[in-house]
């Protein structure tokens, strides 16, 4: 059984473990003829390598990607591409002491009631450094998209840290990539960084964060009924991020508060095509792409690896106080934001494939 696959035609496999030699992903299904160079990957490794500063793990990994099959003289031939990201600063001997004890809120206890055996240094499989291969996936399909979709971008940032969120009166599109919480709102990255501080260094402890991933430009008819929706496809791929307990599309959790007559995104015609009064679907009606921008949010728990002793048992089932050692981030969702814009790179892009395949392209005339 293959369970660490994602994607139908453009198709990702990642494979490795947080403290193994390396890591990485072979990507099947990348059409031939793209142009492609690891530093156009590179640029999304770098978004998300640890160790940048203060607010996040001091791991210090360089996530240098290389490209080991599937591009020659510097374009994509059709065949499986293969990335590989080597790990270079493991300590696992900080996670000596946790071989035979589950940590609380880790996949620990889970894995080992399913296989029976489990590799302890930094998570093994279960570990957030997995999501490196995705990110380098990500950006073969952000290239693709490029090639495809000329204009389309995904754009992540964090809309709440703990107690703190966003406000979108102050939304600014630009400020985004000027602050280490890819806020928004730039003027509001030091109140973030003081809150999460004092969280980290007084009270040893962690919080978790909300991310909305956005996508512009993506063309309408992408998606399926019934059981290829596209937010379907892309709720599965954000909630299978590691520490992921929640995923919405447009109002998500909201729409539940509101009434049909503002939920129902009111049409018009434009000269260029339909029109839209507003965007509470997220940019997907019936699993179909309408053609705005299509707007996922998810919810991503506190880092459970904290130094308060928190309790537990042993294999033996015995009970323990755990206090987990090494370099783990306070917030995970920083990190997590290019993690997100790479899922849902993929997830568009498989879906952009498969549309050309059933329809090629064509849409129902309007107007």
């Amino acid at each position: 059984m293959s369970m660490n696959s994602f994607g139908h035609l453009f198709r990702v496999t990642t494979w490795g473990e947080s403290h193994g030699p390396a890591l990485g992903a072979t990507v099947d299904g990348c059409p031939p003829g793209v142009a492609l160079e690891p530093e156009m990957l590179q640029v999304w490794l770098d978004k998300r390598r640890p160790g940048q500063d203060k607010n996040m793990t001091q791991r210090n990994e360089a996530d240098e990607v290389r490209i080991l099959s599937g591009v020659y003289e510097g374009k994509t031939t059709g065949t499986p591409i293969q990335l590989m990201i080597e790990n270079t600063d493991q300590r696992s001997k900080d996670y000596g002491e946790i071989e035979k004890t589950f940590r609380p809120g880790h996949a620990d206890i889970t894995y080992w009631q399913k296989y029976g055996i489990r590799d302890p240094r930094g998570g093994g499989r279960s570990s957030a450094r997995e999501t490196a291969a995705r990110v380098a996936a990500g950006g073969v399909a952000r290239e693709v998209l490029k090639a495809l979709v000329p204009g389309l971008e995904v754009k992540g940032y964090m809309t709440q840290m703990g107690e703190l969120h966003l406000d979108r009166s102050k939304f600014d599109w630009d400020a985004i990539d000027t602050n280490p919480f890819w806020l928004p709102d730039a003027s509001a990255a030091k109140d973030w960084e003081a809150y999460l501080q004092k969280i980290r260094t007084d009270e040893n402890d962690s919080v978790g964060a909300a991310i909305e991933v956005v996508v512009r430009g993506a063309p309408a008819g992408l998606g399926a009924p019934v059981y290829a929706k596209l937010d379907t496809d892309l709720a599965a791929a954000m909630m299978s991020i590691n520490a992921v307990k929640g995923v919405e599309i447009g109002e998500g959790m909201a729409a539940a508060a509101l009434r049909g007559t503002t939920n129902a995104d009111e049409i018009f015609m434009g000269e260029n095509g339909p029109e839209y009064s507003s965007n509470h679907a997220g940019g997907i009606l019936g699993g179909i792409s309408t053609g705005q921008d299509i707007v996922v949010r998810f919810a991503v728990k506190p880092t459970s690896s904290i130094l308060t002793p928190r309790k537990s048992i042993t294999k033996a089932g015995e009970p323990i106080e755990v206090v987990t050692k090494g370099r783990h981030d306070p917030c995970v969702g920083i990190r997590a934001v290019p993690v997100g814009e790479a899922m849902a790179a993929c997830v568009v892009l498989d879906h952009l494939l498969m549309d050309r395949a059933q329809t090629g392209g064509d849409r129902g005339k309007i107007g």
